[in-house]
């Protein structure tokens, strides 16, 4: 991949992702009573932006300012699929509240950053695949599986043994696939992980018995079967991260977490998060 479609999304452009670099790190700086501000200010050029809460793999290294928000999953038929909540008119946006009862509301303005919020995907009212569909080109293992094919819990039967040469093998089996898409066009890009970890993370064992009861009981309905899945654009500069993908990445102390090559940003997979930031708005949507 040129280095350009890494970094800037090609659905908006350099000169539009400039924009809302700018924008976006002039609207970060607004404080959260300013929301409504905020609010008023991006329903003028858009729909849907304004103040966030969100659930993400923590950023633990380098620039980014936040974590990469998590994808609520499950399985169905043994295909992995993501969790897309029911438009609210009201509120602009696709909304599930009190997910899982952990009292956080989980909404697909969580997605609204780094050109994103312009794929037809993220659209709240949008009829797309939310089965996770293969994207080969990043794991060797995935080369073997037709791009857009399904993922499927078959696949990562050896998660408990996984390993490809960078950091320890066993820390658990990735892939990298696509979202939201149309016949297989115009997804998002997504990570998934099936570890030990996150089963332990679901249920609250070990050092996980210290997390919060809402982050615990959202990780718990968001995961199935030691499977936990995030949008994979790096919160910096919007480059395409990735969990052992980079060799160097050991350098950073990165070898068994997720690693942007770009600027050496670090986000751990097993660290859930609750964060906070300025979702910008989505263009008005075409009939």
């Amino acid at each position: 991949m040129p280095l350009d479609e890494d970094k800037y999304p090609a659905e908006t452009g350099r000169r539009r992702f400039v924009k809302g670099v700018v924008g976006s790190a002039a609207l970060s700086s607004v404080g959260v009573g300013g929301a409504a501000a905020v609010s008023a200010t991006t329903d003028a050029a858009g729909e849907g932006g304004g103040t966030t809460n969100f659930v993400a793999v923590e950023n633990t290294d380098g620039p980014a300012p936040r974590g990469m928000p998590i994808i609520p999953l499950t399985i169905e038929g043994g295909q992995l699929t993501g969790v897309w909540p029911e438009f609210d008119e009201e509120a602009g946006v696709a909304i599930a509240p009190n997910f899982g009862g952990s009292g956080i509301d989980y909404s697909s303005a969580w997605f609204q950053y780094c050109g994103i919020q312009s794929s037809p995907g993220i659209y709240p009212q949008a009829e797309r695949t939310n089965t996770f569909l293969s994207s080969p080109g990043t794991y060797e293992w995935q080369s073997e599986i037709p791009q857009g094919e399904p993922l499927t819990v078959d696949m990562f039967d050896d998660y408990k043994e996984w390993g490809n040469g960078i950091g320890r093998s066993g820390v658990g089996k990735p892939a990298g696939a696509v979202w939201r898409s149309e016949g297989g066009e115009e997804g998002v890009p997504i990570q998934l992980i099936r570890s030990v970890q996150v089963e332990r993370m679901a249920n609250g064992e070990g050092p996980y018995s210290d997390l919060s009861s809402d982050i615990q009981s959202f990780i718990s309905e968001a995961t199935q079967n030691g499977f936990i899945a995030w949008l994979n654009k790096c919160t910096h500069f919007c480059c395409v991260p990735g969990f052992k993908t980079q060799a160097g990445s050991a350098n950073f102390g990165a070898a068994n977490k997720i690693y942007c090559q770009c600027h050496q940003s670090v986000y751990d997979p097993f660290s859930p998060v609750k964060k906070q930031f300025v979702a910008l708005p989505r263009p008005p949507q075409e009939d």
